[in-house]
């Protein structure tokens, strides 16, 4: 697509093109900080936080991506993007990190963090969850888990994931809620967490200020969605995976979010050129699905932010959107099993379980993933995967609205954040000061940075080392100098500044830096109550 044609249909300007974006400006407060000073109760504003799940860095139209996400991209036109955001690697770890700002191995249940939640019912907030939890192990019986963490009203699951048209473990305030898929036809998650969103809004008087946690989990398998939605994505990916990539990079390039010279990572070894993929149609649904999730899921956060402004409360709302990894290559296995996984439909039939190319994917009775060729392309033009502390695992958008404090829309910042820096962020928008102590424990200090100076258009000093360790990745990232390696294979060492993609390792050239580095991560690691070992 020509460049200014596709810039048009984003909203986007050319403004949104220049590298850097944003002026450093004075140095900015960087943390909500025990002791700060409250806002009035009439200007604290209501903060809302959505989250996707298993999606790449440039799915996202105003990414670069051509899945229809108009709201979103409409968030990016009055807001700002984040080109240099890191999350964990997977779900579990990255929703204890958001919530307590701490970074995950020091344990969401330890009982010495605060949730956000926790932390502004001191200044009246009103707390709301829809959507997925998973995100702890001791807390009570799991139905429970948000409202004994803060949460006044919780719709969704507790566990990681399940059916879209049928989710096991589906709670309501802390009881059973699998009865509302099982009566109503037309039931499907995304749709029911985007209206118990859209409605907590509602029903929030209008001088009580408003926390809302939105946790989607589109598009993490099973592959689900709705006929109109798949209808609408229909040969669009006909080109196949190699051609995405290329059209992907290109169109990221004329909006800003890599810079101009970024390379395109080599296509990974697991995935073959799609000249050479021998079940094309079936590739070709299992993309088509996927893209349908993701508009659905836009869908809904249009309903939401209509619900805002429907209630007069857009104008002093920070909004954030992310994701909590980047895109998930796991081929399902027909024999795999989980306590998420429906033993048949709605009405009887059996599954058909698994990645097989003579059952194309979508429907209620299917159970299926977009494997390793899709999630290749969601993650361009970076290496790797969900699971992985390479940047294809942990880079995703981050999108900030606040139009009271956002003066100009279009904005892209390059200032590395982390998914740590949610929580003080909040806090810090809010006026509410860090806690000491909360039900007679003690508090440990958060991990992270407050945002708000760069949503001032600030340079924040930003944070000295930045740590990640779960499942086969582990990292940390010093100033441009990011250390990572996948499964204890030796360390691999990027100047990020030179090699966002990570193609050339230069751990061989720089063997005191390895040293210095691996020492942080170490003592790092070692500071962690549960050893790193605790979520599953």
């Amino acid at each position: 697509m020509h460049r200014r044609r596709f810039l048009k249909t984003l909203g986007l300007g050319a403004a949104a093109l220049a590298w850097p974006r944003i002026a450093p400006a004075a140095q900015g407060a960087a943390a909500a900080t025990r002791g700060a000073p409250a806002n009035a109760a009439a200007d604290r504003p209501d903060i809302v936080i959505v989250i996707a799940d298993d999606m790449g860095y440039s799915d996202l139209g105003c990414y670069g991506g051509e899945i229809a996400t108009p709201h979103l991209d409409g968030l990016a036109r009055r807001g700002l993007r984040f080109t240099r955001y890191h999350t964990e690697n997977m779900c579990a770890p990255t929703r204890a990190t958001l919530l307590t700002g701490r970074y995950w191995i020091r344990g969401f249940d330890a009982g010495n963090n605060a949730t956000i939640p926790e932390a502004l019912k001191a200044a009246g907030y009103r707390s709301c969850m829809a959507g997925k939890w998973h995100n702890t192990n001791d807390v009570g019986p799991a139905r429970q888990a948000p409202l004994k963490r803060g949460f006044d009203r919780f719709f969704g699951t507790p566990i990681g994931c399940g059916s879209f048209f049928a989710p096991l473990m589906l709670t309501r305030d802390g009881e059973p809620a699998e009865h509302e898929w099982q009566e109503k036809k037309d039931f499907y998650y995304t749709d029911a967490i985007s209206d118990n969103a859209a409605a907590y809004i509602k029903e929030t008087p209008k001088d009580t200020p408003l926390f809302l946690y939105v946790a989607y989990t589109a598009a993490h398998w099973p592959l689900h969605a709705l006929p109109e939605d798949i209808a609408r994505y229909k040969g669009r990916y006909a080109g196949g995976w190699d051609k995405l990539r290329e059209a992907r990079l290109a169109r990221m390039k004329e909006l800003g979010v890599v810079r101009p010279d970024t390379p395109l990572s080599p296509r990974h070894p697991d995935v073959p050129a799609w000249d050479a993929e021998p079940n094309k149609a079936w590739q070709e649904r299992r993309m088509e699905v996927y893209a349908a999730q993701v508009d659905r899921m836009d869908q809904g956060i249009g309903r939401i932010l209509g619900a805002l402004e429907a209630r007069g409360r857009l104008q002093n709302t920070l909004i954030l959107f992310t994701i909590d990894n980047g895109g998930c290559y796991v081929e399902y296995g027909a024999n795999r099993k989980g306590d998420f996984l429906n033993e048949t439909t709605r009405d009887g039939r059996p599954l058909v379980v698994g990645n097989r190319p003579d059952v194309m994917p979508g429907p209620e009775d299917t159970w299926q993933s977009y494997g390793y060729g899709w999630a290749n392309a969601s993650n361009t033009p970076l290496r790797l995967f969900k699971q992985f502390d390479h940047e294809g695992g942990t880079r995703v958008p981050l999108i900030a609205q606040w139009p009271a404090v956002i003066a100009k829309g279009g904005q892209i910042t390059d200032q590395v954040a982390h998914v740590i820096d949610l929580l003080p962020t909040a806090l810090d928008a809010a006026g509410v000061a860090y806690p000491e102590t909360l039900g007679g424990r003690a508090i440990g200090l958060a991990d992270g940075l407050s945002l708000v100076p760069i949503f001032r258009g600030e340079q924040r000093k930003g944070h000295d080392a930045l740590f990640w360790e779960f499942a086969h990745g582990q990292a940390v990232r010093k100033g441009p100098w990011k250390l990572v390696r996948m499964d204890k294979k030796p360390w691999e060492l990027y100047n990020m500044d030179a090699d966002p993609a990570e193609l050339s390792d230069l751990a061989s050239a720089h063997p005191d830096r390895v040293k210095e580095l691996e020492a942080l991560w170490e003592a790092w690691n070692a500071s962690g109550k549960t050893g790193g070992k605790k979520q599953k």
